[in-house]
């Protein structure tokens, strides 16, 4: 038989003993046409609720495919409460942040519109795809929410008074990073997003607002100007080494 617990699928079914679950015809090609996997095999199943579970695959057709549970193997746990808001930048490297970003941890991906954003369009479709394959191939149990484009405006409306919004300044106007995340406010959250510019940054009139909001904590990421995606990926993983579960 092929190892193919190596292999992990992202299902939206229940999972529970004994339960049969029937795949995508999408999953079901990629089984049996690219891996060539068939009944007997096995592979590991998540859905984000019930942990990751064993499954036998019992038919494998063209168009479709069914596998029986076996058991857990293991439960379902909490992934830190982080939320990423980001200027929308071109398709392969807003690949790029969706798949690293589920890679660190991220709870949210929230594209933002700003002033100066190049992209007006996002396919969610595609941003969702690559969250879900990155979790499959980084040990993840859950998928992150991937939420409709906003204007910068309407999301500094909806965003949560208590949860703090750390500003990826790029003016070098904010305290250092590192300093931020040793701050009482933020070390001791359990909930926090970051929101990062376009490659052309915020227009003055957004930094001044940004600013004025008591749940914003601007930061300057040193002294060499990041690129969009290099920005995002850099917050995230400072704060899972200060704050999060790489600690």
């Amino acid at each position: 038989m092929k190892d193919g617990l190596e292999t992990r699928l992202h299902v939206a079914s229940p999972l529970h003993e004994a339960a049969t679950v029937a795949v995508s015809e999408a999953q079901a090609h990629y089984l049996r046409n690219v891996l060539r996997l068939g009944p007997g095999d096995e592979l590991a199943l998540f859905n984000g609720r019930d942990g990751e579970w064993r499954g036998r695959i019992e038919t494998a057709g063209k168009k479709a495919a069914t596998l029986t549970l076996v058991e857990q193997t293991r439960p379902q746990r909490e992934e830190p409460d982080v939320w990423l808001a980001f200027a929308p930048i071109k398709r392969a490297r807003i690949d790029f942040v969706a798949q690293k970003a589920t890679e660190l941890g991220v709870a949210l991906l929230w594209p933002v519109m700003t002033r100066r954003t190049m992209v007006d369009r996002v396919n969610l479709d595609r941003l969702t795809a690559n969250a879900i394959e990155a979790a499959e191939q980084s040990d993840r149990l859950t998928i992150p929410e991937v939420r409709e484009p906003e204007k910068l405006d309407r999301v500094l409306d909806l965003w949560p008074d208590d949860r703090p919004l750390i500003l990826c300044d790029e003016t070098h106007a904010g305290q250092p990073l590192a300093e931020a995340l040793s701050g009482d406010h933020l070390s001791s959250a359990g909930h926090v997003g970051f929101v990062i510019g376009p490659e052309g940054g915020f227009a003055e009139e957004e930094l001044d607002r940004l600013r004025s909001l008591p749940f914003v904590t601007p930061v300057s990421l040193g002294p060499r100007l990041l690129r969009a995606d290099t920005a995002a990926l850099a917050v995230v993983a400072a704060w899972q080494t200060m704050v999060g579960d790489w600690r």
